[in-house]
């Protein structure tokens, strides 16, 4: 039981600084799409945290996927938000006004 907890824990941090490295380089050019698809993963944990708190039986089970899938939702609409936040970024001035 506790080697799975290690391994576990060793997973998570490898995968945390593997993310931050691979983010940390990615050119300005690309965060759109890079936004774009992470919204994406974001949506398909969503429906994770709602499968998971289906099959919920304990209140301690049914709390956790309450907040799974709170922040989940949370998570991709906020990232949608950005998203547009950014694309308006790239529209013409003169399309505005019209």
């Amino acid at each position: 039981m506790i080697e799975g907890i290690w391994a576990a824990l060793f997973i998570f941090l490898l995968a945390g600084f593997t993310g931050y490295e691979v983010i940390s380089r990615v050119p300005v050019i690309l965060h759109t799409p890079l936004m774009s698809g992470s919204n994406f993963i974001h949506g398909i944990v969503l429906v994770g945290a709602m499968v998971a708190l289906g099959h919920a039986d304990t209140l301690l089970e049914q709390v956790l996927g309450f907040l799974g899938v709170l922040l989940g939702a949370m998570n991709a609409v906020g990232g949608y938000v950005v998203t547009e936040r950014m694309l308006e970024m790239f529209e013409n001035k003169k399309d505005k006004r019209t």
